[in-house]
């Protein structure tokens, strides 16, 4: 199944999916402390592993982090080739001072926001399934 390029029908149908919970960013050099299905997001930099975990297991593995975030999910199937997507939210969010940290992963993007920015941000993305912002 390949995913929707169209800007305009992304933007339509992102449908922003807020998930439950604190999630933070840790630096880590070793992976055998975690068993794969905690991890939701792992990227090897030259520096180590950044992974993307529940704020709750972090803090029990006494990792050290310093935002702590919500996870918003576009559940819209955008194409990993689609342009303009994530210019067109990381604007608008950005209008309203709201920082956002972005995976493209296969099926969705994921936006990770600061916690106290929740509610707006899930606000002004549902906004674009009733307007068009191009």
């Amino acid at each position: 199944m390949e995913g929707e390029k169209n800007l305009e029908k992304l933007l339509k149908s992102m449908r922003p999916y807020h998930n439950e919970g604190d999630y933070v960013f840790c630096l880590v050099n070793d992976l055998t402390t975690f068993e794969s299905n905690t991890i939701v997001m792992l990227f090897r930099e030259t520096e180590g592993f950044t992974v993307i975990l529940k704020k709750e297991l972090a803090d029990s593995l006494k990792l050290e982090y310093s935002f702590v975030a919500s996870w918003i999910t576009l559940t819209v199937h955008s194409s990993l080739e689609a342009v303009g997507l994530t210019a067109a939210f990381s604007k608008a969010l950005s209008q309203e001072g709201i920082s956002c940290n972005v995976v493209a992963a296969f099926y969705h993007d994921h936006i990770f926001v600061g916690k106290k920015d929740t509610d707006k941000a899930m606000e002004i993305l549902n906004r674009f399934s009733d307007t068009t912002v191009l």
